[in-house]
């Protein structure tokens, strides 16, 4: 029995690696300026993914249910849906920020248009207002996470954990499959962050770059999800 529950907790750290799961928490993480932001968005990614597993999960072991083929590959689509749209409000962002327009008027003359940039530049905020934003917990990310675990994995979990020798150790090893995703996706954003932090506080134009190549590739990897699982059936068919 202990070794199935250790099995649990070394497979969820292994499947927090996996590739639409790093790239949703990369490309949130490019918003963050600081190791500990990066650190804490990967970790709650992997609690709103347990507490979706441990939801599904648990009802199926209680009630006898399965995911249904059909319904686990729309839930996948979806998950390729918001990855692109995570990759394109990365996009969106560096293009939105790079030039825009400001309402200018000097001494007695007409107000007019003027082009303007903030790339490069380091802003400056209140410290009441830099604190308010490391409290304020990222609903955004647990929501991202909590879709996460609506998808395949979901279903996958749920065949190893009915195989565990009562309704409670299958709930045990849902729990520990959640807390290994929560400390295998934060381990992983620690390494994500170093990059990441160094570049937007010594280098912008390298920050920008990692930021567009994050952007590109989640965009890639959500439409790739969605061709795989319903877009392919839909144009062969």
């Amino acid at each position: 029995m202990l070794s199935f529950l250790t099995l649990a907790v070394l497979v969820g750290m292994s499947h927090a690696l996996e590739t639409d799961h790093v790239a949703a928490v990369s490309s949130m993480a490019t918003r963050q300026s600081s190791m500990s932001q990066i650190v804490r968005t990967g970790a709650v990614w992997g609690l709103g993914h347990t507490i979706t597993l441990m939801l599904f999960a648990g009802a199926a072991l209680i009630l006898g249910y399965t995911i249904h083929d059909d319904l686990a590959a729309w839930l996948e689509f979806c998950v390729g849906i918001m990855l692109m749209g995570l990759g394109g409000h990365i996009i969106y962002r560096l293009i939105r920020d790079r030039v825009h327009f400001h309402v200018h008027s000097h001494h007695g003359e007409k107000p007019h248009f003027h082009a303007h940039s903030h790339a490069g530049e380091k802003q400056v905020h209140k410290q009441s207002s830099h604190e308010h934003e490391h409290k304020r917990f990222p609903m955004r990310v647990l929501l991202v996470g909590m879709m996460h675990g609506m998808a395949g994995s979901a279903a996958l979990l749920i065949l190893t954990a009915s195989t565990a020798p009562s309704i409670s150790s299958g709930l045990m090893y849902v729990t520990l499959f959640g807390v290994g995703s929560i400390f295998g996706m934060a381990a992983l954003s620690a390494v994500i962050a170093v990059p990441i932090a160094f570049s937007a506080k010594f280098l912008t134009w390298a920050n920008r770059g990692i930021q567009a190549t994050t952007g590109t590739l989640t965009m890639a990897l959500g439409l790739y999800t969605m061709y795989e699982t319903q877009l392919q059936s839909l144009i062969t068919g």
